[in-house]
């Protein structure tokens, strides 16, 4: 499945989720990941997350069975393209 996630996390917490986050997904600006994800990986990134963030945080997934179902424009500079590495 094709995700976009995005957390509102305590600056004191903000780093280590900014750390899991890279490990399942690609960053593409500040507190926004997007990528192909399973859905065993994606549970296994919200168990962990959820490790992590307290009751103010907060974290959004917004799922797609495919990204071709998603259009995307970006306005303005692109902060981190995705590039597939060989």
């Amino acid at each position: 499945m094709y995700v976009i996630l995005v957390y509102d996390i305590n600056e004191k917490r903000v780093n280590k989720i900014l750390k899991l986050c890279r490990r399942y997904l690609h960053w593409i600006q500040n507190s926004v990941f997007e990528g192909e994800i399973t859905e065993v990986k994606l549970k296994e990134l919200l168990a962990s997350a959820h490790n992590i963030m307290e009751d103010k945080d907060s974290l959004i997934i917004f799922k797609s069975r495919d990204s071709k179902w998603l259009e995307k424009e970006i306005h303005g500079q692109e902060r981190n393209t995705i590039e597939t590495i060989l």
